[in-house]
């Protein structure tokens, strides 16, 4: 790192410090406040802070990294502008009439108290043991990779990096609140953007444009069927991402994140109305669509430039090139004095913000939906403050589960999928059956959620003991649970998942009392006033229309290319 670098790092952490002491000076006497920011967001920052807090140390390492191994195979995941939309234009409308938080409580106002538990626990359980611990864990290795330091004053820098940076983030987030969230992910995002579109052509330039990296990852086969890394679409006999499967897969787990859950739906909820909170999403979408070219791709480059070099990726301790290195790698080796810092702010950006947006989003979990419940007659003002001590604890038990990450190693990634694909349909049943059928029953909500809950933690526990069984003893090799639980698809099984935890809500729901029509007013298709369907219409014209249309064309374009 040269001295350009340290002063272009230090303007952006002036400029950042000015953003959050703003933001400190504004007045946060409440919980809508603090966890929304006075619902005052215009579509700028919802849609910049959709994206900031989507893009973190899955993208830097992991889906760079993806790109580096298997080519185009994540990008299902990856191009989902479009699942976006499906946020803004459908359920919006049904989130704006509830005024309500959090997520946990609009299933509550949709079922019952108990739905609002269990989704509650489990957001918060996988938010401390994934989200958080992984972009903390990957954060780390990120900056030990580009800063090149193995230990400062006698510790391991990857410590010094990554409680540096929970530490950081930690202190304008308690203090800052939501507002600190959009407002510094306005600063972050351009900066993000920009570094990484750096990335790209410098390192499309290193190996010689887009066809040469297009000509070496097309030679390279992934499976036995003829598939290469720059399909897209591969063989539905794929072990690892049939297409059929990868279409099911990536639509469960993104309809579940983009539409149900706390993380990114509470950026949309501090639109200042249905107008904005809309163009938030549809301003998001847009930038959705760019991550597959600035880090996947950047990880397929890299891969190309070691064909070509033999010996530009690191190895592991098999010999084998790292490819979660790939983004890191392309920082130190390809970047000049001053851009490097450019980048290196960009990558702090991004992690800051995931961080941020994990934090507040816990905090306002535990605040609203455990603390507030059990003692409604808590003053305003202290519930802020309960929300701060709330994301001091949850950073702690951040802190305290990276050692169990750092074990992990090589298989982070896909841990993390293997969660999200089990986490996923018992929570995406509840809201799909909840918002589209008002004949679904408080019961039949609550039993699919608990369905999906011990369905996911039955294929966790399965998958630790046959990876870990003695392969020698033959335990269990032939029996049905394994085939099942171990052998079957992780992207099949997400989505027979989601078909059985639906199948359950159905049949729950037909043996159960029908709702009162009166409690679901406005929370479900087909209950609406006149009044609120007119509010709706009024709240988008053609032009949202139209920009719809183009992300639907460009993803459409993105399939047909990598076809």
């Amino acid at each position: 790192m040269a001295l350009l670098d340290w002063i272009v790092i230090a303007l952006f952490f002036m400029a950042l410090i000015g953003i959050i002491v703003w933001v400190m000076r504004q007045k946060q006497n409440n919980a809508e406040d603090y966890f929304l920011g006075g619902k005052d967001a215009t579509w700028l920052a919802i849609g910049a802070s959709i994206f900031a807090s989507n893009i973190g140390s899955e993208h830097l390492i992991g889906l760079a990294g993806s790109g580096a191994s298997s080519g185009m195979a994540m990008a299902h995941w990856e191009i989902q502008g479009w699942m976006i939309l499906l946020l803004g234009w459908v359920f919006v409308p049904f989130y704006s009439r509830s005024m309500v938080i959090t997520m946990p409580e609009f299933l509550e106002r949709r079922y019952n108290s108990a739905s609002r538990t269990i989704l509650s626990l489990i957001s918060l359980i996988s938010y401390v043991l994934t989200k958080v611990a992984v972009t903390v864990y990957a954060g780390g290795l990120v900056f030990q990779q580009v800063f090149g330091i193995d230990t400062l004053w006698g510790i391991d820098f990857f410590w010094v990096a990554a409680i540096g940076l929970v530490v950081l983030t930690a202190l304008y987030t308690i203090f800052g609140g939501m507002k600190s969230v959009l407002y510094t992910s306005v600063l972050q995002t351009p900066i993000l953007l920009l570094g990484s579109v750096v990335i790209l052509v410098l390192g499309l330039k290193e190996l010689g444009g887009w066809d040469k990296m297009m000509e070496i990852c097309s030679a390279v086969e992934v499976n036995q069927y003829g598939d290469t890394m720059t399909n897209l679409i591969r063989d539905n006999r794929d072990p690892q991402y049939p297409w059929l499967g990868a279409l099911i897969g990536s639509v469960v787990i993104g309809f579940w994140y983009w539409c149900t859950d706390q993380f990114i739906v509470q950026r949309v909820l501090s639109g200042k109305n249905e107008r904005e909170a809309r163009r938030g999403t549809i301003f998001g979408a847009y930038l959705k669509l760019l991550p597959v070219f600035l880090f996947l791709i950047p990880g397929m480059i890299a891969f190309a430039l070691h064909q070509n070099l033999g010996d530009f990726l690191p190895l592991t301790a098999d010999g084998a090139p790292n490819s979660d290195a790939a983004f890191p790698t392309l920082v130190a080796k390809l970047l000049p004095a001053g851009v490097k810092g450019l980048i290196v702010c960009g990558i702090l950006a991004a992690l800051m913000s995931s961080l941020a947006s994990l934090f507040n989003s816990s905090a306002a979990l535990f605040t609203i939906d455990f603390y507030q419940r059990f003692r409604p007659a808590t003053d305003p003002k202290k519930l802020v403050r309960i929300g701060q001590a709330a994301t001091v604890v949850i950073v702690a038990l951040g802190i305290l589960w990276i050692p169990v990450m750092r074990s992990v190693g090589d298989v982070l990634y896909l841990y993390l999928q293997d969660v999200q694909s089990v986490l996923a349909p018992g929570i995406a049943a509840a809201f799909l059956m909840g918002v589209c059928w008002k004949r679904a029953t408080a019961q039949g909500g609550m039993w699919g959620l608990i369905s999906g809950l011990v369905i996911g933690l039955t294929r966790l526990g399965a998958k630790i003991y046959y990876s870990n069984a003695d392969p020698v003893s033959g335990v269990g090799d032939s029996s049905v649970f394994r085939a099942l639980f171990y052998d079957s698809n992780w992207l099949f099984f997400c989505g027979w998942m989601l078909v059985f935890c639906l199948f359950v809500v159905w049949i729950v729901s037909l043996f159960t009392k029908a709702p009162d029509e009166d409690r679901i007013k406005g929370l479900v298709f087909g209950t609406s006033t006149p009044e609120q369907r007119a509010a709706t219409r009024a709240s988008w014209n053609h032009w949202d229309i139209i920009h719809t249309g183009i992300i639907l064309s460009i993803t459409a374009a993105f399939y047909y290319y990598f076809w």
